[in-house]
């Protein structure tokens, strides 16, 4: 009956509580694999008796994984049940954190880089653009926004948890990893399991935002409509939006070198070098804020966002890099920066949606990412080996100008030309 087809304006939509394992999602096994990673760096090395660099290669096969994942579970997502998928993914993470709480060598760790890599690339790149892509046709940027937001909340929130649990003694970390593990599997996997749907339809409903609110409810839902995957990989825009998602990830890692740069001026302006945390802390404060408010600002126009998150990039990192004498135009700065931070998660998939369509969107948005993973493999090497440079710093600052500005002249391009691209039904 059309009844059943139509949800109330004004009333109770079931995508919100897709945003809200979105929000699991994001907060809980994102946050605790990626944004909590660092926690544990010093501590497990030094119980090991290894060099760090030893240890957090299990980072760098991580990400490797994650970019050998992402077109799999990209077709993954398309072919089966969101439920399977993601409760699979997250039972991985979960079992792989509590496993390493058990590890007596430093080669464990390698496996275990490698089961969190296929666990967490659904995740982190594919759950919520193409959750909230299916059930929502409109306030999908505020929407993502808002979920993603959460990879950076759950780090502020689990970062002193596992803090506290790692200082109970010499092998506090054993106990960290142990309790995150639990709560990847308690808190999320019911969402997951319970509450996640593929489409609207397996719900009974229509999108939230569809025209089911009109008197013209009862009709079945307008077909997706977009450019097919393979078709939009053999595009000049699949290949600008992949360079889009490379830069936008090596940018995204200057933020690790914002400590070392504020602790470049312990001898000239100390005062700078004291405030190193707070500023590492602002521009987690604006990758928050900015999520949000570049998702709302996407739901109007795509290129706006864009304008907004790279902008807001570039003031920042001229406010950092002439005067960071005054602190706080220095936090200015790293806030703001922040914002070009969010881009990574929230400006690339609505880029891709905005270019290619919903039709085939998981399955390009997989391959675009590939592109960003493959940038955070060797991101934060490069900017190790440029700040190390004379001058270091500076050209840190100029590259990612450099970055960021090739990123807004991709975004623009990919754009033009996807309204150029016959977009056909499902």
């Amino acid at each position: 009956m059309a009844s059943e087809q139509v949800q109330k304006k004004g009333g109770f939509h079931y995508a919100f509580l897709i945003v809200a394992a979105g929000i699991a999602i994001t907060c809980i096994p994102c946050a605790l694999v990626l944004s909590c990673a660092g926690i544990y760096f010093t501590p497990v090395s030094n119980y090991f008796g290894v060099p760090k660099a030893s240890f957090t290669l299990y980072f760098s096969i991580l990400n490797l994984a994650m970019m050998i994942m992402l077109p799999i579970g990209g077709k993954l997502m398309s072919k089966m049940d969101a439920r399977a998928v993601l409760s699979a993914a997250v039972i991985i993470d979960g079992l792989t954190l509590i496993a390493m709480s058990f590890f007596t060598a430093v080669w464990q760790f390698y496996i275990a880089g490698v089961l969190l890599g296929i666990g967490t690339a659904p995740l982190i790149y594919l759950a919520v653009p193409s959750l909230i892509n299916a059930w929502c046709k409109r306030k999908v940027g505020f929407f993502i926004g808002l979920c993603m937001a959460f990879t950076g909340i759950g780090g502020v929130i689990f970062n002193p948890i596992g803090t506290a649990l790692i200082n109970m003694g010499p092998e506090g970390w054993r106990t960290g990893y142990l309790v995150f593990g639990i709560i990847v599997l308690v808190v999320t996997l019911p969402f997951t399991a319970f509450i996640v749907r593929s489409k609207p339809s397996d719900k009974g409903v229509q999108a939230y935002g569809a025209d089911e609110v009109s008197a013209d409810a009862g009709k079945p839902a307008a077909p997706e409509v977009g450019v097919s995957a393979d078709k939009a990989m053999k595009t000049a825009a699949f290949f600008a939006l992949a360079g889009f998602s490379f830069l936008i990830t090596v940018n995204q890692t200057v933020y690790q070198f914002l400590p070392s740069y504020c602790a470049s001026f312990s001898n000239s302006v100390p005062e700078i070098a004291a405030v190193s945390g707070v500023v590492a802390s602002a521009c987690m404060a604006g990758q928050a804020i900015g999520k949000v408010i570049l998702g709302a600002v996407n739901d109007k126009s795509c290129k706006g966002g864009m304008a907004l998150g790279i902008g807001s990039g570039l003031v920042g990192v001229v406010l950092m890099w002439f005067l960071p004498s005054v602190v706080a135009l220095l936090f200015v700065g790293a806030f703001l920066f922040g914002f070009v931070y969010a881009c990574t998660t929230v400006q690339t998939p609505l880029l891709v949606r905005t270019t290619f369509g919903s039709r085939d969107y998981t399955n390009i948005y997989s391959r675009v990412s590939m592109a960003g993973t493959l940038g955070g493999v060797v991101a934060s090497t490069f900017w190790a080996w440029v700040i190390d440079l004379p001058g270091g710093f500076s050209i840190m600052f100029v590259l990612s100008i450099v970055c960021m500005a090739l990123c807004f002249l991709f975004g623009v391009f990919a754009l033009g030309q996807g309204k150029k691209l016959e977009k056909t039904e499902n």
